[in-house]
């Protein structure tokens, strides 16, 4: 497989203090990366770390198959990035702080155009950034990340902050810059259920070390593991007895009937099971799951990578 990021045993200390620790990222080309854990558990370190911001002692950490170290700067040619908040001038308008970075980089001002219609913002171009939202000085943000067209996006935690429906816009556009302009994105984040709304790998980080990754599809059947269902079963209350013993249900009333689920995979095969014996099934919803996973993870200490 092809790695648009690729860390190998990367550690960094402030200090004493080891923040990053022995951490091993695989970010697939032309994937959305969620790079997921609780606040001060090292995304912002390892990030500033992949964009060359901090140094690594060792030459561990390769940017499209480029070592890092040895392609500083021109690594910067083909990575757009965003690092918190964006640095934008409040009495200038989104075109004109578009223009200053393009003016910066020798891009062309057909860029500015491009990118402003990419993140939505081309019909308020000529208003003054101190007159924007956080959500929308979030996407000019991304607009500058985007004026050299990169290939690869490093966003740090890019919905910090957004109400609602910025949260929401920032999702479509990652989305959208996924699928449409074919971007692999790299994106942190603590927020568990905008990870799982936006990616399609997860890699959870904890005190500085990499305690999972997968594909978020691995993830949702690992996440079953030790989790309950609730099966909408019409008619359940008269059905409950005669399923088998070993499926242990509990009729919770009216239609619904609670399954513990054993391992990964178990409430596919337990809806097959029940609807080859002849068992409408009209609904099943997780409990526990990704959110009490997540929580294992991050408050245990246990690694599955």
């Amino acid at each position: 497989m092809s790695y648009a990021i690729e860390t190998r045993e990367l550690d960094f200390f402030f200090g004493k203090r080891q923040v990053v620790n022995k951490l091993s990222l695989h970010v697939p080309e032309g994937s959305i990366y969620g790079f997921l854990g609780p606040n001060g558990a090292g995304k912002s370190t390892s990030i500033r770390l992949l964009t060359g911001m901090l140094l690594s002692e060792r030459d561990n950490i390769f940017i499209q198959g480029e070592s890092l170290r040895r392609t500083l700067p021109g690594v910067f040619a083909n990575m757009g990035t965003l690092i918190e908040q964006p640095s934008l001038y409040g009495h200038l308008t989104a075109r004109e702080n578009l223009r200053i970075i393009a003016t910066l980089r020798s891009l062309p001002a057909a860029r500015i155009d491009a990118v402003l219609d990419i993140v939505g913002l081309k019909a308020v171009q000529s208003r003054k950034v101190g007159q924007f939202s956080l959500g929308m000085k979030q996407r000019l943000g991304i607009a500058m990340a985007l004026l050299p067209n990169p290939q690869l996006l490093l966003l740090d935690e890019p919905a910090n902050g957004l109400d609602p429906s910025g949260i929401i816009e920032i999702r479509d556009l990652l989305k959208r810059l996924h699928r449409e302009e074919g971007k692999t994105i790299f994106v942190s984040s603590h927020l568990l259920a905008e990870v799982e709304k936006t990616c399609t790998h997860i890699g959870i980080i904890h005190k500085g070390v990499l305690r999972y990754e997968n594909t978020l599809e691995q993830l949702r059947r690992d996440a079953e593991e030790g989790s309950q269902a609730i099966f909408t079963i019409p008619g359940a209350g008269s059905r409950v007895e005669a399923f088998a013993p070993e499926l242990r249900a509990r009729h919770l009333g009216g239609d619904d009937v609670l399954f513990p689920i054993a391992d990964a995979g178990g409430v596919s095969r337990l809806n097959e099971q029940l609807v080859s014996s002849g068992v409408p099934v009209c609904g099943i919803r997780l409990q526990g799951g990704l959110e009490d996973w997540f929580m294992r993870i991050t408050q245990n200490d246990k690694t599955i990578v």
